[in-house]
């Protein structure tokens, strides 16, 4: 018979294991920057999906898509996710990166997360209108389109709304403020909970 202390640690264990792991790799926006982390979209995510979906948050502030694809292969080495989020593509625009690149970049980590067997996931962008209008609507129209030729998931883009409510943008313009987390955890829950199904 077996012994019921070893019973109890087995069903523990059992109950921790997870179906599933999310790779969140993105920069500001999913780092928490500005914020308190613990209540960034990522953790408020955790909250909900936990322990069905393991979500693992290796998002660094200021990060391109270069930062990206450099970190990915480790990242996909050492967690093994089931679905990667790439939230990535901002500071590229901010920074008047050629949109070739930034697409390029964001195709080869695709590719290396179909590579591992991991369902890449995109996270759309947008810039300010200041960098001028054919920039900016290039840029836009690059993640929609990206998305579609490689026929993966795409959380769109929530800031247009955001920036017209008050409390929701801190004050450099740019990042979201606490208030704007669960708007955010809500658009990508949904495209989350759609390849879950």
């Amino acid at each position: 018979m077996r012994c019921p202390k070893l019973l109890i640690i087995l069903l523990l264990l059992t109950g921790n294991s997870y179906a599933s792991t999310l790779l969140v790799v993105g920069d500001s926006l999913s780092a928490g920057y500005g914020i308190n982390p613990n209540n960034g979209w990522v953790n408020l995510l955790r909250a909900d999906l936990e322990p069905k979906l393991k979500i693992i948050n290796a998002s660094i502030s200021g990060d391109t898509t270069g930062n990206g694809l450099a970190r990915l292969p480790l990242l996909l080495k050492k967690f093994k996710p089931t679905y990667v989020l790439l939230e990535l593509g901002g500071n590229d625009g901010l920074r008047g990166h050629p949109l070739a690149k930034t697409k390029a970049n964001l195709q080869t980590m695709i590719d290396l997360c179909r590579a591992q067997n991991a369902q890449p996931l995109l996270f759309a962008m947008r810039l300010p209108p200041n960098y001028g209008k054919r920039y900016t609507d290039t840029f836009a129209r690059l993640f929609p389109t990206l998305a579609e030729e490689q026929g993966i998931p795409l959380v769109p883009f929530q800031f247009e709304e955001l920036v017209l409510t008050a409390g929701m943008i801190q004050q450099d313009g740019i990042h979201p403020t606490e208030l704007a987390q669960p708007i955010i955890k809500q658009a990508v829950l949904a495209e989350v909970m759609k390849i879950l199904k």
